[in-house]
């Protein structure tokens, strides 16, 4: 990273200006927070309730390196129908909330198109190329390395016609730098023993990774924010604006907290924040559940993706984590753990033996954008505001890197990566 150090402001205590407020301590605030931290800046980071539960515990814990295509792929919409009709696949909607999500889902279907595709697949793979180069520094700093482990990923399939429909997929991924290999059925279960012999063809998914324990991921980047030197206030932030110092973030105690910058990185909740800010943005909270199990009986090296069925497993140091499905239903909604049932009982399907005691179930709130790219930059309303959110599935794939071009923008740096794709500024468009 470019050592560059930010000029030095005399802060004001009373009013709780630092350089840079960072609003939401997930992943992505806190590696924000890290990177800006590096080129010497005052740091204050506001949350509600820091040790608490949060969408960046509960994740699959991959490091999706291949997974730089969007979610909108061409064609997916004549799937759609079905999955709906099936009460507990792989998409659900709850009708209440379809006035609310339609815009959203109108644009989902946009970003299918052959060009807008091809776009958006190009700017995902401009932030997965950077990965590990800005990632590994930050683990190594927070103490987290060792439970980072390299061993690549293997997408399944159980029908030939599967594989071939999404060969095309496949062959861009690789064209954009993705090393994958192609596997035999033999090959699958040289692989991956425990696996049931279901599956006709593989996909090996060579720079994946996985984290031993996503929670563990953000304590300890957490504890080393903190003695790096970052301030954090307990609070819940209802606007962001700016102020003749830079930016400022008012609490709902009557508390403002002001900064040279202001990052808003507060996940599926950063809609209204930047609505206040006078942006728009098409945000909706994507619930994905999951089901740990701490003593699963039998043996993963590797995250699998059930390619056909729309589901993961994740042997985390913690237990093997069974994960997927997108629900849409507000933030407000309360969780369906049926669907976590459901994931568990098609995983029994295929890993025989699979033991469920001791069973830990989760549902966390994915901020989805409709074209999977993060929004990161500056508002166009007022420069000092900064806009890190919207990762979706992909959060802990893009948390170092986001946060190295957030601290970019911050100390005026211009980053190697093109930001135009992912400014709020699209959904003004």
């Amino acid at each position: 990273m470019n050592q560059t150090k930010m000029a030095q402001t005399p802060s004001d205590g009373a009013n709780g200006t630092a350089d840079v407020v960072i609003v939401g301590a997930g992943i992505i605030g806190l590696a924000c927070a890290w990177s800006a931290l590096q080129d010497g800046a005052r740091i204050t980071v506001i949350d509600p309730d820091f040790e608490g539960d949060r969408t960046s515990h509960g994740n699959a814990g991959v490091i999706a390196m291949s997974d730089s295509t969007p979610i909108s792929v061409p064609g997916v919409w004549r799937k759609v129908p079905k999955w709906l009709m099936d009460p507990l696949g792989p998409l659900s909607l709850d009708w209440k909330h379809l006035p609310r999500a339609l815009p959203w889902f109108m644009a989902f279907q946009k970003a299918s198109g052959r060009q807008r595709f091809t776009e958006i697949s190009h700017a995902l793979a401009a932030l997965h190329r950077r990965t590990y180069r800005d990632l590994l520094p930050m683990l190594g700093d927070a103490g987290a390395l060792p439970i980072l482990h390299r061993r690549g990923a293997l997408l399944l399939y159980e029908t030939k016609a599967a594989f071939e429909a999404d060969a095309e997929e496949c062959r861009f991924k690789q064209s954009l730098g993705a090393k994958l290999t192609v596997m035999s059925a033999r090959q699958v279960r040289d692989m991956e023993p425990a696996l049931a012999p279901v599956f006709q063809h593989g996909v090996f998914q060579e720079e994946c990774a996985h984290v031993g324990d996503p929670r563990e991921i953000v304590t300890l980047l957490r504890a080393r924010v903190r003695a790096l030197g970052a301030r954090f206030v307990p609070g819940h932030v209802r606007a962001v604006m700016p102020s003749e110092y830079g930016a400022s973030a008012a609490l709902e105690d009557g508390t403002r907290v002001s900064g040279r910058h202001v990052v808003v990185a507060t996940g599926a909740w950063s809609a209204g924040l930047a609505a206040g800010v006078g942006d728009a943005v098409l945000l909706e909270s994507e619930r994905g559940y999951n089901t740990t199990l701490p003593d699963a009986g039998i043996h993963l090296s590797r995250e699998v993706v059930f390619a056909e069925r729309k589901f993961v497993a994740t042997p985390l140091d913690i237990g093997l984590r069974i994960g997927g499905a997108a629900e849409f239903a507000g933030l407000r909604a309360p969780p369906n753990y049926r669907r976590s049932d459901a994931l568990l009982a098609l995983a029994k399907t295929f890993l025989p033996g699979l033991r469920d005691a001791g069973a830990a179930k989760w549902m966390g709130h994915r901020p989805s954008t409709p074209d999977s790219l993060p929004v990161i930059g500056c508002s166009p309303k007022a420069a000092s505001i900064v806009y890190a959110f919207g990762h979706g599935h992909l959060g802990l794939t893009q948390s170092a890197t986001t946060g190295a071009l957030v601290a970019d923008l911050i100390a005026g740096r211009t980053p190697d990566v093109p930001m135009a794709p992912y400014s709020i500024a699209r959904f003004a468009r």
